[in-house]
């Protein structure tokens, strides 16, 4: 590798026991006036699974499958791990990267997609522990977005045969399959990338991509849609839609035979997997009398993991000041359509001379490569847009 001498896993971290649940809460909405009954509603979800959620050691479990693979593909860099809202703490491990002599990381973010929550805060998030670390610490660059690497595509399909496979013979073939991300603003989602729109178009995208994988397996089309979930806000605010709940009654009153449910938004479970998806969904599906499976998150798939070593490798080609966003806007994606049709290179694959990197970079689709350095300015709210500062699009 050129000049990396660290990787490090960026997550959003999780309680690991009752007494977490309140001050991770309280992390996690920090500033935004959340009242304090809203809060203790949400706790109820982390009691009902003893206090823990599952995304703290689903990341234990990751760095070490990681770690496994650079091992066996030859890559020889020292493992770190830090939490934006829980322990262990993005601050404390960008000091502790600092005080062991680290120079310059890669760092692979749990989010696939662009939008400020996704991928502009977790670079703030980064910018921030190197400042506490001081004039000691790291230069930290952040893959790109990954929603439409073949990695990533081929865990979420493995993972949606295995779940088909889980349905009632008499109904697996007519399933629906319907995707889910999380539901943000839709002022958040009009300002993700830089010509707008862009969080939901990777989504659009990379469901496209996976129902036409699926749909080479098993050799037929299947229906899908995109929905949205784990909203949270006042109602009078608009976010994303439709509800992932709408959704299932929507597709049951049109005479749906089953279901599903495939979390593309998310890379392991956590709790708006677990409560959401697990208890909410699956509740709402069995008083609906609509079968119902919700597919596995990429997790610790070997596919997934093996995407990771294979991102870093391909960053590592890139000499300094690599690429940025092409000139080409994203495109737009819609939410309904039959699986059709093979994936294919975005317009920014395979042409190094304008990323700097790899001569054929692994991205399916109709959008766009993702940048390896977003300007400060991306994603960012209207109201919190401000001109880049010097190495602000590190």
């Amino acid at each position: 590798m050129p000049d990396y001498d660290a990787f490090l896993l960026v997550s959003f971290g999780g309680p690991e026991g009752p007494a977490d649940v309140m001050p991770f809460l309280e992390n996690v909405t920090r500033g935004r006036g959340v009242p304090r009954d809203r809060l203790a509603e949400v706790a109820g979800h982390y009691d009902l699974f003893g206090g823990v959620s599952p995304i703290n050691q689903q990341c234990r479990d990751l760095l070490t499958a990681i770690g496994k693979d650079f091992a066996a593909a030859g890559l020889d860099l020292p493992l770190y791990w830090g939490n934006r809202n829980w322990h262990p703490y993005l601050a404390d491990t960008v000091a502790q990267m600092a005080a062991d002599g680290v120079r310059h990381a890669i760092a692979f973010v749990t989010s696939a997609y662009g939008s400020y929550s996704g991928c502009r805060q977790y670079l703030d998030d980064i910018e921030a522990a190197r400042a506490q670390a001081g004039p000691g610490a790291p230069r930290i660059d952040k893959i790109r977005h990954f929603f439409n690497h073949p990695g990533f595509t081929a865990s979420l399909t493995q993972a949606a045969r295995a779940a088909i496979g889980q349905l009632p013979a008499g109904v697996a073939d007519d399933a629906w399959l319907v995707f889910t991300a999380h539901s943000v603003p839709e002022a958040m989602a009009a300002a993700s990338g830089p010509a707008g729109g862009l969080y939901p178009a990777q989504l659009a995208d990379a469901a496209r991509l996976v129902a036409a994988e699926l749909a080479r397996a098993e050799g037929r089309e299947r229906n899908w849609r995109l929905a949205y979930q784990s909203r949270s806000g006042a109602p009078s605010s608009p976010w994303l839609g439709p509800d992932i709940g709408d959704q299932l009654t929507e597709l049951s009153a049109s005479g749906a035979a089953a279901v599903v449910v495939i979390p593309a938004g998310f890379v392991s479970d956590h709790m708006e997997v677990l409560f959401d998806l697990d208890t909410e969904a699956a509740g709402l599906a069995r008083q609906l009398g609509l079968p119902m499976v919700r597919a596995a998150t990429p997790g610790t798939a070997p596919r997934f993991v093996s995407m990771v070593t294979e991102l870093v490798k391909e960053r590592g080609w890139a000499p300094a000041g690599g690429g940025r966003w092409p000139g080409a806007g994203a495109k737009r994606g819609g939410g309904e359509s039959k699986a059709r049709g093979r994936g294919k290179r975005s317009a920014g694959a395979g042409k190094a001379e304008r990323r700097g990197q790899l001569a054929q970079v692994p991205a399916l689709g109709s959008l766009p490569v993702g940048p390896d350095f977003c300007p400060n300015d991306c994603c960012r709210l209207p109201s919190a847009r401000r001109p880049a500062g010097p190495g602000a699009d590190r």
